[in-house]
């Protein structure tokens, strides 16, 4: 495996890092408890050290898995990376969406940032983890309602209480971490980045890079669509967010798939699948640092875990490039 340091903080990161989104089963039809809790226990013993996850994810029951799963491991060895600031228990900030629980019950989730939110926030989460501190706290998505500063500084309260490693951000865009650090030391940024969603390229990626803050880019597999696996037309249950996603419409996924075919020979090549090859190209990227890849099963962990024995040469990093330029 490889690691990385999250900007100037401490915190090192192995490179691929357990992403718990699905393994709390919100939004991705349900999950089975002990296969998730065997996929973060496969991964580290490959050396995926960091696992990211949120108390949205399945109202709470990602992280409790993530404490089960870390219980049997060394906790010094271990990165936990969580977040606060999306509320599904109090009807306060900024009103984000309705959804629905695991169990197909209606819910609203709020964006919300206030200083005492987030203490309590904390609090739950180090009880649902089993832990006494976190490594790398991120505020889930922007609050409108709170000032940034006011935000930022129950952060770094936290921080100085030996409750939180280091600060990270989520969802956020440059002006904002400019605004972020002019009261706590950021980290990093966690944000969406895949083979067919780059638009991070433009601004995070040239300011991060500049300022030494660490990128984690999620869902750098586009929810599944570049493995492979996903047909034109496929169904998905509708608790499953890619039922209505833009991206797995029919004429999309037959122009990614006929992209994929071209990089197959590759993967081929490499014995490797076709998800290793497009997890090597994403951290063959400027500024990424960390790709955040989830996993339902010690199977799919393993794979995803083995992407980082993959060597790409910067000629075939190009040639990769290429062809999806032609996408």
């Amino acid at each position: 495996m490889e690691y990385i340091e999250l900007g100037s903080s401490g915190v090192r990161a192995s490179r691929i890092t357990f992403g718990s989104w699905a393994a709390g089963g919100w939004m991705w039809g349900g999950t089975e408890q002990n296969d998730a809790v065997g996929a973060i226990r496969a991964s580290f013993e490959l050396g995926v050290t960091s696992i990211d996850t949120a108390p949205i994810y399945g109202q709470g029951l990602s992280e409790e898995i993530v404490g089960e799963a870390i219980k049997t491991l060394p906790r010094d060895q271990v990165q936990i990376l969580t977040k606060f600031g999306m509320r599904w228990d109090e009807q306060k900030g900024d009103f984000g969406f309705k959804s629905k629980n695991n169990q197909g019950q209606d819910i609203d989730v709020y964006k919300y940032a206030a200083p005492q939110s987030i203490i309590r926030e904390c609090e739950d989460s180090l009880r649902r983890l089993g832990t006494d501190y976190i490594d790398l706290y991120q505020i889930h998505w922007p609050d409108k309602t709170t000032p940034i500063q006011d935000t930022m500084e129950a952060v770094q309260r936290l921080i100085e209480q030996g409750k939180v490693r280091a600060a990270g951000v989520s969802n956020y865009s440059v002006e904002q971490m400019r605004e972020a650090e002019q009261v706590v030391n950021l980290a990093s940024n966690q944000v969406p980045y895949s083979m067919v969603r780059r638009d991070i390229e433009q601004d995070v990626v040239p300011y991060c890079l500049e300022h030494n803050k660490a990128i984690l880019a999620y869902s750098p597999m586009q929810l599944g669509l570049l493995t492979g696996k996903i047909k034109p037309g496929q169904h998905f249950e509708a608790s499953d967010l890619r039922a209505t996603h833009p991206l797995f419409k029919p004429e999309f996924v037959t122009h990614v798939n006929a992209f994929l075919d071209k990089i197959r020979p590759m993967a081929e090549s490499k014995d490797a699948t076709l998800g290793q090859l497009v997890l090597r190209w994403t951290l063959a990227q400027p500024g990424i640092s960390v790709a955040l890849v989830g996993a339902r099963n010690a199977e799919q962990a393993v794979q995803n875990a083995r992407a980082i024995h993959v060597q790409l040469s910067p000629q075939e990093v190009d040639f990769i490039s290429q062809q999806l330029a032609q996408l």
